[in-house]
């Protein structure tokens, strides 16, 4: 049995413990108890979380977990608890992996394990983690990092995705799998997923453009003119342009092609595609236009991106 301990302090936030129900299917899936769960606290006494829900913990002790997650929160950005650092500072000793979720991995580096290390957290807090721990190599858009036995997560519903791949890790893809369908959520995100979405960055306001957008992402081997989108949205290309910018910020053709990285990103992390394929399927066209694209976007080619995702999953 694979004992599992989620480290909370006063003002949590409490959707970080979203992961919990993740090990808690595992169990009810494999009919049997794979994992028990711990949720930790300085001092053994019910915390209030920075929404207000009040929950139970027990106290540090000599017990030994194989897993320990430490959560985020606000109340932590700055400074710690001193004694929720010793603890992870002692318990990285003997757990097999030591994991954050959300701004927790500040909570790592202040406990200094993740000094020379890859690591992500919330898109919102990445600027300020590489600022305040340069040593720590912040990989900004990322939905998890693993680094040997630290595994850390972006926001709160990526810590989702972190504790399907322990399951995946431990027990297997079917597991996992079946965990996911019963939380109705996704299989699980791969680590190297970005943690924007295209689509929810443009927040269209009227069902026109929605629908022109729906239709560009289902058919994105296609040229997708403007002419083209603005017969979709029943407009002139002039109307057209004009209402897409008024609604989006963007201009179609930005759009579409962060629609269409989007898409190449997701295809080149699966691994099942080669880059000519990639760039076909998704209307680059060739591979060195998609490559452009991606230096552009991510600063990096398509190459080192699916690197990286196969790293994570190696590891």
């Amino acid at each position: 049995m694979t004992c599992v301990a989620f480290v909370v302090f006063e003002g949590f936030q409490s959707m970080a413990l979203a992961a919990m129900p993740v090990f808690e299917y595992a169990n009810f899936s494999a009919g049997e108890t794979l994992y028990d769960v711990s949720v930790l606290s300085e001092q053994g006494r019910p915390l209030r979380a920075s929404g207000g829900l009040s929950v139970g913990t027990e106290a540090f002790d000599e017990r030994v977990f194989d897993t320990v997650i430490v959560v985020g929160g606000d109340a932590i950005l700055q400074q710690a608890p001193e004694g929720v650092l010793n603890y992870l500072r002692a318990s990285v000793k003997t757990a097999r992996r030591t994991a954050s979720i959300c701004s927790g991995a500040f909570v790592l580096a202040q406990a200094g394990l993740l000094d020379g290390r890859r690591a992500t957290t919330h898109w919102a807090y990445a600027r300020e983690l590489k600022a305040r721990f340069p040593s720590i190599k912040v990989e900004e858009d990322r939905i998890y990092v693993i680094d040997g036995s630290i595994w850390t997560s972006a926001g709160m519903t990526a810590g989702i995705d972190l504790a399907l791949a322990m399951v995946e890790k431990d027990h297997g893809a079917e597991l996992a799998r079946s965990v996911a369908q019963k939380l109705v959520m996704y299989h699980r995100r791969a680590g190297g997923q970005s943690q924007h979405s295209a689509l929810l960055d443009l927040e269209p306001k009227s069902d026109r453009i929605q629908t022109v957008l729906g239709y560009a992402r289902e058919h994105l081997a296609e040229a997708l003119s403007v002419e083209h989108l603005a017969d979709v949205a029943r407009l002139s290309p002039r109307q057209f342009s004009r209402a897409f910018r008024a609604e989006t910020g963007q201009s179609p053709a930005k759009a579409i092609e962060n629609l269409r990285l989007e898409a190449a990103r997701q295809l080149l992390e699966r691994g099942r595609l080669n880059l000519d394929q990639i760039a076909v399927e998704t209307g680059f066209s060739d591979r060195r236009r998609m490559r452009e694209a991606f230096l552009r976007a991510f600063g990096q080619p398509p190459q080192v991106i699916r690197r990286n995702a196969r790293t994570d999953d190696a590891a």
